[in-house]
C-alpha cells in the first residue's frame, strides 16, 4: 500500500485540531451552561475548570467530565485544568497532563509532538508543587471562603422574599 505523504499529513493535522477542538469545545460548554459555572462567574473574577475522562457504565466508553472550580486542584495524571477568565471567552492552559503510558507520544520529534503537553508533563515531574501553587492572582482561600458564605446568606435573603 503507498501512502501519500501529504494525504498523511493533513489527516494528522486534521486530528490534532479536531482533539483540541473537541477539549475546548468541552470548556466552552462547560463556561456558558454549566449552572455551578455561570453563577461562578458572576461573583468571581475566574474559575478553574477541570477535566477528566470517566468510563461510562458500559465499561467501555470514554467521556470527558468538566467541572467548574475556584480552587486550583493538585495535579494528576490523566486531566486537564484551564483557568477562565469570568464572562469572558478567555482561556488560559494551566496543564494538560494525558495518562502516563501516552506521555511518549507528545515528545518532540514525534509525529503527535505538543510543546504545552511536552511542558505540562516536564513541570509534573520536576515541578509538581509549583504546579499546584495557587495563580498569582488567585483570592486567598479565607477571601473565597468569605465570599461563598455572603453568597449562600444572600441566596437565603432572596428565598425568604426579602431581596
Amino acid at each position: 500500500m503507498k501512502i501519500d505523504p501529504l494525504d498523511a499529513h493533513d489527516r494528522l493535522e486534521h486530528l490534532k485540531k479536531d482533539q483540541a477542538d473537541n477539549l475546548f469545545a468541552g470548556v466552552e460548554e462547560c463556561r456558558l451552561r454549566n449552572p455551578n459555572a455561570v453563577d461562578m462567574q458572576k461573583y468571581f473574577p475566574y474559575i478553574y475548570i477541570f477535566a477528566h475522562p470517566r468510563t461510562a457504565e458500559d465499561g467501555v466508553t470514554k467521556r470527558m467530565i468538566f467541572q467548574p472550580r475556584l480552587f486550583k486542584p493538585y495535579p494528576q495524571t490523566n486531566s486537564y485544568l484551564f483557568r477562565l477568565f469570568s464572562n469572558t471567552d478567555l482561556v488560559e492552559i494551566i496543564w494538560l497532563l494525558p495518562p502516563r503510558e501516552l506521555w511518549s507520544q507528545y515528545e518532540k520529534g514525534k509525529v503527535t509532538e505538543n510543546e504545552d503537553v511536552v511542558i505540562s508533563i516536564y513541570n509534573f515531574l520536576h515541578n509538581r508543587e509549583e504546579l499546584a501553587d495557587p495563580h498569582c492572582d488567585d483570592w486567598e482561600e479565607d477571601k473565597l471562603k468569605q465570599k461563598l458564605k455572603e453568597i449562600e446568606s444572600e441566596h437565603k435573603w432572596h428565598k425568604m422574599g426579602f431581596v
